[in-house]
């Protein structure tokens, strides 16, 4: 595998890259009638992108791979901004970020 499908890799994590095709992509149309069908649809999470630095998602990367290797195979960027955010003490978020 060369550095760029690496690269690619990293940044595509396949959980995350599933998760959205099998929910806009791979789903059957919605039949014109059919509101059912729409309001079925999970509501209890959004996909969303953000931008960050390359040397904070390289930690990112570095954390999640160091948890994979700890046995915790599903683990992924997502899974560990949402346990960061149950750890952060807004009193200790420096001023001016």
């Amino acid at each position: 595998m060369g550095n760029r499908d690496r690269a690619t890799a990293r940044v595509l994590d396949k959980d995350d890259v599933d998760g959205v095709l099998s929910g806009a992509f791979y789903s059957a149309p919605a039949a014109p009638d059919s509101r059912k069908q729409l309001a079925d649809k999970p509501s209890h999470y959004k996909v969303i992108c953000i931008s960050m630095y390359t040397k904070d998602l390289e930690r990112l990367d570095a954390l999640v791979d160091a948890l994979k290797s700890r046995g915790l195979t599903k683990a992924n960027r997502s899974a560990l901004i949402r346990a960061a955010l149950d750890q952060v003490d807004l009193d200790r978020v420096p001023k001016g970020i």
